[in-house]
This record gives C-alpha cells, sequence and structure tokens, in this order.
C-alpha cells in the first residue's frame, strides 16, 4: 500500500448553520479542516496509508483536532504537538448570486510559529511514497518557506513523488511574495495542480480566450497554461481544474491532465452545490490516488473530477466518499437515484 504523507495547517472551522448570514441567529457549526488534511482524509477514506503533518497545541481543541484525523483513519503519529492556538477561519456559505466568504484568524497558531526543528523530515519520510503540500502553508510566513523547502529537499532524497496544489490566497500573501517563494519551491515538484486562476496569480501564465464567469472555456488555452508550467519547471504532470461559476449555487466543473505528451479533458459536471469549500482538495486527493494505483492520464483525470464533483455535495471540508461511489461517477452514472 503506498504512503502518502501531507503537510500543512488543520484549522478550526466556524460557520452558521444552512445559509445563515454571520450572526443571523446565535449558532455556528464547529468542525475542522484545511487544504493537505483534506486531501489526507480523502486518501484514508480511498484505503491508502495517509499521514498527515502539521502542528497543533496540546490542549483540547488541539487533540479535538487530531481526533477529527483519526477518526478517517489518517495516521496522526508525526504531528508534532505545541504553541498555543488553533488557528481557525469563518466560512459563511453563499447561495444563488451572494457568493461565500471566508475569514482568516490564523495569526500566531501553532503552525505559523513552527521551526524547522520542530520536524524530522528525515524520519517522517521513512517509507513514503508521495508527499503533498500546498501554495497556503509557504503563505504563512517565511518560516514555513524554509520548512517546506527542507520538507521537499529530503523527499527528493528519498525518492519520494511530490505534487502540489498552487492554491494561490491573496488574503495571506501578495502575488509578488507568492511568485517568489513557490518559484523556488516548485524545482522540486513533480506534478502540479493548479486552477483557471492560480497559475496566473503566481506565475502570471493566463489561458487565452477564457471567460470564467460568462461561461467560455477555451480548451487550447489551458492546453497552453499546462505545457508553459511543464516547461518552466520540467513537471511531470500538470492538472487543472476548470469551474465555470454560473452562480454560487451552480457551477459546472471538469478538469486536464497533461502528461507530457497527452492533455486529457474529462468529462463536464453540472453542480447544484451544498458546500464547495475542500472542493480542489478532493480532486488532488483523487488524482493522487489515480496516480499511485496505476490508472492512465484519462482515467485519473475522470477519476479525480467525479471525486471532487461528489465533494460539493457534502457539508464540511472532508470528503466522505468511497473509491466504489467516485468508479460510479466517473464511470457515467451520475443519475443520483436513491441505492436500495
Amino acid at each position: 500500500m503506498a504512503r502518502i504523507v501531507t503537510f500543512g495547517e488543520l484549522m478550526l472551522r466556524l460557520a452558521p448553520n444552512g445559509y445563515y448570514r454571520f450572526f443571523q441567529n446565535d449558532q455556528m457549526q464547529a468542525t475542522f479542516g484545511g487544504g493537505e488534511a483534506n486531501v489526507s482524509v480523502s486518501l484514508a477514506n480511498y484505503g491508502m496509508d495517509s499521514v498527515y503533518v502539521t502542528k497543533l497545541p496540546k490542549h483540547a481543541i488541539g487533540q479535538a483536532a487530531v481526533d477529527s484525523l483519526r477518526a478517517f483513519g489518517v495516521d496522526t503519529t508525526k504531528i508534532t504537538r505545541g504553541g498555543d492556538r488553533v488557528g481557525i477561519y469563518f466560512l459563511e456559505k453563499g447561495a444563488s448570486q451572494r457568493g461565500s466568504v471566508c475569514i482568516y484568524d490564523r495569526a500566531h497558531s501553532a503552525i505559523q510559529e513552527a521551526k524547522p526543528e520542530d520536524f524530522d523530515w528525515d524520519d517522517i519520510f521513512e517509507g513514503a511514497d508521495w508527499f503533498h503540500f500546498t501554495g497556503i502553508t509557504p503563505a504563512l510566513g517565511e518560516n514555513l518557506v524554509e520548512i517546506c523547502r527542507q520538507a521537499c529537499i529530503k523527499a527528493k532524497e528519498k525518492g519520494v513523488k511530490i505534487s502540489c496544489d498552487l492554491n494561490y490566497r491573496g488574503k495571506l500573501w501578495t502575488r509578488d511574495e507568492a511568485r517568489k517563494a513557490m518559484t523556488d519551491l516548485c524545482q522540486y515538484v513533480d506534478v502540479c495542480i493548479s486552477n483557471e486562476e492560480d497559475a496566473k496569480d503566481v506565475f502570471g501564465i493566463e489561458a487565452e480566450g477564457t471567460d470564467i464567469y460568462g461561461g467560455k472555456l477555451n480548451h487550447d488555452g489551458y492546453k497552453s497554461v499546462a505545457k508553459q508550467l511543464a516547461d518552466k519547471f520540467n513537471f511531470e504532470k500538470v492538472a487543472i481544474t476548470l469551474r465555470t461559476s454560473i452562480s454560487a449555487s451552480d457551477n459546472d466543473w471538469a478538469g486536464m491532465l497533461y502528461d507530457g505528451e497527452n492533455y486529457c479533458f474529462s468529462k463536464s459536471y453540472h453542480l447544484h452545490i451544498v458546500d464547495r469549500v475542500g472542493g480542489g482538495d478532493s480532486f488532488g486527493g483523487g488524482l493522487i490516488y489515480a496516480l499511485l494505483n496505476g490508472k492512465s492520464s484519462q482515467d485519473a483525470i475522470e477519476f479525480a473530477v467525479a471525486a471532487s464533483a461528489l465533494k460539493h455535495s457534502i457539508e464540511g471540508d472532508y470528503n466522505r466518499v468511497s473509491v466504489a461511489e467516485v468508479e460510479k461517477l466517473a464511470g457515467g452514472d451520475a443519475s443520483g437515484r436513491v441505492q436500495r
């Protein structure tokens, strides 16, 4: 069984019930989530040996965060304990023409104040086959850029494949800061995951003839983006998610995988969204699973997109689906009929 290590920040998610606005009533749902943790949960659900690395306080909230991962079978033994805070994000889910809102309260969290010596990457990567991180983690500070760099160097030394989801977050750093850090880190990456905006925001690479708000996606433009990314960093593969936002409630969803020779586009799904947070992470988890299990490029992108399409129907950050459910949808059964 393949062993996959992911590294990032696990946060407390506070969200009003349903589609209420912030403090429309006096209740909020408390769950946990975060880019790389969401990937880890997906992989554990698919039966993989999934290891999550972060730093969390020793107090009860930190332990609850750890327990949220253990419930899915994620290996949490490499999590460093210490610091004072669990990062928080507040989520107000959008509907119809009202977009979702995400407010971060993660300054001085345990992982943001982590030091390189907090992580023994030689031990962490023992027996590992794959390492995954996102552009969110180095955005937390120069110390995290250095920690990610050390992790990538050690992974390369041990022959571990590395994937990175660019995941640009303008609330965490500037485009110039992102470009400097990610240009450095991407030299170690084998599989790059991006979307219609990240490649432009981080590296200035843009799909021509595309209007994501007007429903016009130019496949040739995305082929160009993928090839430019691959040529710039010598990526083995580039995966791009293709989202057309019709409204906050309805999106069209597809993806493309470039393997150095072939440009493979998935089928497209029309999504009526329950919760889109974690959608990209579920795509990443699906892609990693598919590639590690020897699926062809076409089958890999179909699996990743189907996994993510299902996530959009599930409350919370974590994607609670099985391989069988994903393969059923990827195989063409999108009827949503009751299973009896």
